[in-house]
């Protein structure tokens, strides 16, 4: 989803809550694993295309939380190995 410039990969909903997920992917761990690679400036990237998202919504109270999922295709036949990681940036409130 595009929002501007910016964007979200993923975008959830279960009642009040919204979960935002960032996803990367390679096809090996090697040398660093896809996780690792979202930090600092990517994460505030992520934070503020999800506020201005939720803005443009107009959703009402929800609670936002960023998680991240790292895919590697280097698994038996190509077979993809997923990682999840809830909340890696601190959960906030949108009114």
């Amino acid at each position: 989803m595009r929002v501007g410039r910016l964007e979200l990969d993923v975008i959830a909903r279960r009642g009040s809550l919204v979960v935002v997920c960032e996803v990367r992917s390679r096809r090996s761990a090697r040398p660093v694993f896809p996780a690792e690679t979202i930090r600092g400036e990517k994460l505030n990237r992520v934070r503020r295309a999800t506020a201005l998202w939720l803005r443009r919504q107009k959703l009402g109270r929800v609670q936002a939380r960023i998680d991240a999922a790292a895919v590697v295709f280097d698994g038996p036949r190509g077979k993809p190995r997923i990682e999840y990681y809830e909340n890696v940036s601190f959960p906030y409130r949108s009114v």
